[in-house]
C-alpha cells in the first residue's frame, strides 16, 4: 500500500487531528508522489515541493503509524 493510499483512509471534512490534516492537504496536491511508499521520496517532497507547510516531526509519527498498518 502506498503512503497516499494510507492517508486517504483518514480524509475528512472536519479536521480532528494531524493525520486528517495531512491527508486533506495531500489530497489537494496534484504532484504528490501517490505511488510511493519510500520515506525519503515522501519526506523530500514535503520538505521541498509541497504547496503547504507541515510539521515534519509529526510526519515522522504518522509514518510510524503507516508502517504499523502496512
Amino acid at each position: 500500500m502506498s503512503f497516499y493510499t494510507f492517508l486517504m483512509k483518514y480524509r475528512a471534512y472536519q479536521v480532528g487531528d494531524d493525520l486528517t490534516k495531512l491527508a486533506n492537504l495531500v489530497y489537494e496536491e496534484t504532484t504528490f508522489p501517490k505511488q510511493s511508499s519510500d520515506f525519503d521520496d515522501i519526506s523530500t517532497y514535503l520538505e521541498t515541493h509541497a504547496n503547504f507547510a507541515f510539521n515534519l516531526s509529526i510526519f515522522d509519527e504518522i509514518w510510524e503509524q503507516y508502517l504499523a498498518e502496512r
